[in-house]
């Protein structure tokens, strides 16, 4: 598995998605409840950015629809979404706002 650093902990604000391309994969990472996500930025159910929606209770709303994904799964909580979004694994390395955020878009977790 060969992980990419694509952010440091320092410029991903709390509950902001910031989207990233790793080898042409769009990714949505998201900083909430004290960890890192890396989720597949397109919508499963329409072709839209799922960084450009909402995050609460570990979960990004697509902007267009209102379907949200779980962070941790990719599954949809709701309609009209039914399809997952891939999820990538995260690994952060070092301490405080200058550690290292690196994701894997080899494997999905």
């Amino acid at each position: 598995m060969s992980y990419v650093r694509v952010a440091t902990l320092g410029e991903l604000a709390e509950d902001t998605p910031k989207r990233v391309e790793i080898d042409g994969v769009p990714v949505s990472l998201v900083r909430t409840e004290g960890e890192v996500f890396a989720i597949n930025d397109i919508c499963s159910h329409a072709n839209v950015s799922l960084s450009e929606g909402e995050v609460e209770d570990c979960s990004i709303e697509c902007w267009l629809h209102g379907s949200s994904f779980d962070l941790r799964t990719g599954k949809p909580s709701g309609l009209p979404a039914t399809r997952p979004v891939p999820v990538y694994p995260v690994k952060i390395e070092g301490e405080g706002p200058e550690a290292s955020v690196l994701v894997s878009v080899t494997q999905e977790s």
